[in-house]
């Protein structure tokens, strides 16, 4: 008798220590203007268009058709807020240069995909959506540059007249806008397909990246929402997180009418692309209809 007592005693700490460690923040009041908007992954763009990802052209689309906007901000080499997802350029322009490594004059000579859009910088998005739809800004860090990345984001937008919120795959930017930023609204983006390789052996995320599809670095991030690819809604951590903690669900990237309609039944915000959503949210969303 006193065996089994104490394996449920233990059974039962090691349940509390669980979600001591990926417990969640709640109760932020932003999250409900949030909820009420589809988000067009990287803007709404369509290459065979014209239009590349992150350009002025495609966060222009996504606002006309009454979408949020998520978006990704990279630091340039001089401290500049660049709208851009990848840090080599290749994919996106052709030249093998890193953001980070690369003053803002040299890029804004690039151009997107064949196009006569280029990178623009987080100022310009800004005054182009004007609050008229909400946002969701991607911090990508690189090389530890998470407090200085940060810092600057959240400045700019202490001026913004808009609703928006910040998400990353690095726990840091979570936890430096949990201590110096608290207002803002977080989320920790998560995938089961961890690549601590493509980190240096000297970066903390090496570490954390392996942490991260058990939420453990919750325990210093306590986000709002939890951002996670479709096939990784089930995984028992985030279930618990979103189910059982009761976190914001946020799912990417959808590419179908039915994954989308998937996602929503159990009340996730999606982020999408590939496709023009359908029909109206579900009950408890309203979806903008006024067209800018």
């Amino acid at each position: 008798m006193w065996i089994l007592l104490t394996v449920l005693l233990a059974l039962l700490l090691l349940a509390a220590a669980a979600a001591f460690l990926i417990w969640p923040r709640r109760g932020q009041w932003q999250l409900q203007e949030l909820r009420r908007f589809r988000y067009a992954h990287r803007g709404l763009f369509n290459p065979e268009r014209g239009v590349p990802e992150n350009s002025i052209k495609a966060f222009r689309y996504a606002v006309a058709g009454g979408f949020g906007i998520e978006l990704d901000v990279r630091l340039t080499g001089d401290k500049r807020l660049a709208v851009v997802h990848d840090s080599n350029l290749m994919r996106l322009c052709g030249r093998s240069v890193r953001v980070e490594e690369t003053p803002w004059e040299e890029l804004r000579e690039l151009r997107l995909m064949e196009t006569e859009e280029r990178i623009p910088l987080l100022e310009e998005v800004l005054r182009t959506v004007r609050g008229r739809v909400p946002l969701i800004i991607e911090i990508k860090t690189e090389r530890n540059n998470s407090r200085e990345l940060c810092a600057k984001v959240c400045r700019l937008l202490e001026r913004y007249k808009g609703n928006f919120c910040v998400e990353s795959f690095d726990p840091r930017a979570l936890r430096w806008l949990r201590r110096n930023e608290p207002f803002v609204i977080r989320g920790q983006l998560v995938t089961g397909k961890t690549k601590p390789g493509r980190y240096r052996k000297s970066d903390p995320m090496r570490f954390l990246s392996r942490l991260l599809p058990l939420l453990l670095t919750n325990v210093i991030a306590r986000p709002d929402f939890i951002a996670c690819q479709l096939e990784d809604r089930k995984r028992p951590a985030v279930r618990l997180c979103v189910e059982g903690l009761k976190a914001q669900e946020v799912s990417w990237t959808i590419r179908s009418q039915e994954e989308l309609e998937e996602a929503e039944r159990t009340g996730a915000m999606v982020i999408f692309e590939g496709f023009l959503p359908k029909g109206p949210l579900p009950a408890g969303k309203t979806e903008r209809s006024e067209k800018q």
